[in-house]
């Protein structure tokens, strides 16, 4: 998914609250749980109160970006 400038993103959703933080410890749960990485790797950058998040996730970028077309491919299995 990509916005209309051509940044790509990842659209993720969670149940948790948006108030005192909940629903963006949520997402970086979230991240962590799908990449099968620590919790500590992922951080929020950007976006604390905004809809559009910016994320650092740490460790090795070839494996993360696997991990990530590996969800998204089961994703897209499981829609269509």
């Amino acid at each position: 998914m990509q916005l209309s400038d051509g940044r790509p993103v990842l659209k993720a959703r969670v149940r948790a609250a948006a108030t005192e933080g909940e629903a963006n410890a949520a997402l970086l749960k979230l991240i962590a749980k799908t990449l099968s990485i620590p919790l500590r790797d992922v951080s929020l950058q950007a976006g604390a109160t905004a809809r559009i998040k910016r994320l650092s996730i740490a460790g090795d970028g070839p494996t993360l970006l696997a991990a990530l077309e590996s969800w998204a491919l089961e994703k897209r299995a499981a829609v269509g």
